[in-house]
């Protein structure tokens, strides 16, 4: 037994993190190598080592013509391995070992996409940031990454486990700043509930370094989902929203009603009324006007985060364009097409119900005339309403009916604009 190779193989394993039996098979196969470098070693050989009493022993087997093992096994272990053998041991066992390490690394990591890994900032450029995890390194690509965020050096960054790869250089890591999975998990690190199950956050819609709506449901009717998201004055909100650098979270109630769950997406605006068109996957909400800009948001980030986190097609209009809309829809319009005419190659008006074809300058001329006409009818209308309306019977000077005879039955007198003379008339002289 050689116990001082046992002693270092065992402090190789625990430096490295690999298993002893990793470390036997890693030694066998170098040992192999190196055997079959030798001058005169057996085509069909192996090694085999005790790890109880760490003999190591070399077997060899004949072939045949079709180059498979005939034969009985026979011991063809060497006294001395040489100085190129032992050269060519440390190089493959050093191979071994590396290739151990990936793997080891590569398993420890596969399993864990869409999980929350916390890193130290190493290295930052123009196309990527690498994340130093302990053991292995993460990539944080450009595409990856949050608009206008600046990662300092030397300080930590939580990210989401996107993808990893196996490479011949080891596992490549790839992680997203952007991706929706990092709420959900940051907001499982700070809300219990979400962590245990009780609350969960049914969707998701997220515009990085702007602005985050998720809608959560709990399946206890005794938890209030979104206040246990928010915390006790908003406390557990806040840590998230730091750890995203300030990007504004809203956070709703899930409701299986589309019209509800469209109606509470749009919060903080308020909804007078939600029609759903399902064989469009419309949803048309109506504002009052004072709510038609807070509805939509700014350049319309609150429609577009509520359509994609209820998987609607959300038209938001004002009471008043609802007004103008039913109204312009009660209009009759005349029926027919425009085409073009191949004579003149000018577009003409063809109607539907047959006749001749209209064209532009017609059309608009048509236009004006009825509009004309119609000003006219209004002025006449709006002048004779002016006029005072005549009565039966029509009042003279004197203040008597002329239809109503006069008390003696003598005609009317019509009354001179001329002074009355006296009928003695008085001399200047």
């Amino acid at each position: 037994m050689n116990p001082e190779m046992m002693e270092a193989l065992q402090a190789l394993a625990n430096e490295r993190g690999i298993t002893l039996d990793t470390l036997f098979a890693a030694l066998a196969d170098a040992l192999e190598s190196a055997y079959k470098r030798m001058q005169g070693a057996h085509e069909f050989s192996w090694v085999t080592i005790d790890p109880d009493t760490m003999e190591i022993r070399v077997f060899a087997q004949d072939l045949d013509e079709e180059g498979e093992p005939l034969g009985e096994e026979y011991d063809v272990t060497p006294d001395d391995f040489g100085r190129i053998a032992a050269q060519t041991t440390r190089q493959v066992m050093t191979q071994r070992i590396r290739e151990a390490e990936r793997d080891l690394k590569y398993e420890e990591y596969a399993g864990r996409e869409g999980d929350i890994v916390t890193g130290m900032i190493q290295q930052t450029d123009a196309r990527y940031t690498l994340l130093d995890l302990g053991r292995v390194e993460a990539l944080l690509p450009q595409a990856e990454q949050v608009p206008f965020e600046r990662p300092e050096a030397n300080t930590r960054l939580k990210a989401y486990i996107v993808e990893v790869r196996k490479t011949a250089k080891g596992p490549q890591i790839v992680v997203s700043r952007t991706h929706p999975g990092l709420i959900k998990r940051l907001f499982e690190l700070e809300v219990p509930e979400i962590a245990d199950g009780v609350v969960e956050i049914r969707a998701c819609a997220r515009e990085p370094g702007h602005r985050t709506k998720i809608a959560v449901g709990s399946n206890d009717p005794n938890v209030d989902p979104v206040g246990a998201c928010v915390g006790a004055r908003g406390a557990r909100v806040r840590m998230v929203v730091n750890e995203l650098r300030g990007e504004k979270i809203d956070i709703v109630p899930f409701s299986d009603d589309p019209a509800d769950f469209v109606m509470k997406a749009l919060s903080p605006a308020k909804v007078k009324e939600v029609l759903i068109d399902e064989e469009t996957g419309t949803a048309t909400v109506i504002v009052p006007d004072y709510q038609l800009s807070l509805a939509i948001g700014k350049e319309g980030q609150n429609a577009r985060l509520s359509a994609r986190m209820t998987g609607w097609r959300v038209d938001i209009k004002s009471e008043t364009q609802v007004a103008e809309e039913a109204a312009y829809a009660e209009i009759e319009w005349a029926e027919g097409e425009w085409i073009l005419d191949e004579a003149t190659g000018e577009q003409v008006w063809k109607p539907a119900e047959g006749g001749p074809a209209v064209s532009a300058d017609q059309w608009t001329e048509a236009a004006v005339t009825d509009e004309e006409d119609e000003a006219e009818t209004q002025t006449e209308a709006a002048s004779e309403a002016s006029e005072p309306a005549e009565d039966a019977a029509t009042v003279d000077d004197s203040g008597t009916s002329g239809d109503e005879p006069e008390a003696d039955g003598s005609p009317e007198v019509e009354a001179s604009a001329e002074p009355v003379r006296d009928e003695a008339e008085v001399s200047t002289d």
